[in-house]
């Protein structure tokens, strides 16, 4: 389960594009706090702080704590906004939630056991078609990542969310089909030796054996004059 997260921050006097970007030349980041049937509050948080949450990799499965004008708000971040040369955050999207609410957000895949599929061991490339999982789940169990086990897993397997162990209380957002994860897929060379294989077994004549035809129907019209 992702750790809670605490984020001091201060109410904003002013909003507008000026006052946001007076705020940003001080160092510190335009934020909105908004949801669960409450008025929208607007603040600002220092923009380190925010760098070094960001920096862990699941700052957006994670609760936030945000200790704003005297209170403390539960938090889910929905939005992070980046400027487009320096990549710094510029805005920040807070969901206000209850401590036991129903949130659906993203959650990283990530495979084990790599060495105990018989399909890695044969050079069998893993296609990953689903790199994060939208679930639906407790709030205070919001988890960091999924597992999945890749023992046993051969060329042509593929993984279905069917296959995957869920948080407890966990479910997928999408449910109306078995939706595929990863395959595991055979290597372009394995591929070209399974063609020429295939071209080999067929009736098509080769250069040779082409001339070799010719030559027999000339000799035997040789033989007829």
């Amino acid at each position: 389960m992702s750790e809670q997260l605490t984020l001091p921050a201060e109410q904003r006097e002013r909003n507008g594009k000026g006052a946001s970007r007076e705020l940003r030349r001080t160092g510190r980041v335009p934020a909105v706090i908004y949801g669960d049937k409450n008025t929208p509050l607007s603040v600002h948080v220092d923009e380190k702080s925010l760098a070094k949450m960001l920096s862990t990799g699941h700052f957006m499965n994670t609760i936030v704590m945000i200790d704003a004008g005297g209170k403390s708000h539960r938090t889910l971040p929905k939005d992070v906004q980046f400027h487009p040369v320096s990549s710094r955050p510029i805005h920040v999207d807070f969901l206000r939630i209850g401590e036991h609410s129903t949130v659906t957000v993203a959650i990283p895949v990530r495979f084990d056991n790599e060495e105990a599929s018989p399909g890695l061991k044969r050079g069998g490339v893993l296609n990953v078609v689903q790199h994060e999982i939208e679930l639906v789940c407790d709030a205070a169990e919001i988890p960091d990542e999924l597992h999945i086990d890749l023992t046993g897993l051969d060329i042509g397997d593929s993984i279905h969310i069917s296959n995957v162990t869920l948080p407890k209380g966990a479910k997928a957002a999408i449910d109306d089909r078995d939706f595929t994860i990863a395959t595991l897929v055979a290597p372009s060379a394995m591929k070209s030796e399974e063609g020429d294989t295939a071209t080999d077994a067929g009736d098509v004549p080769t250069v040779g054996e082409e001339g070799e035809a010719e030559g027999g129907d000339a000799a035997e019209g040789g033989n007829e004059g």
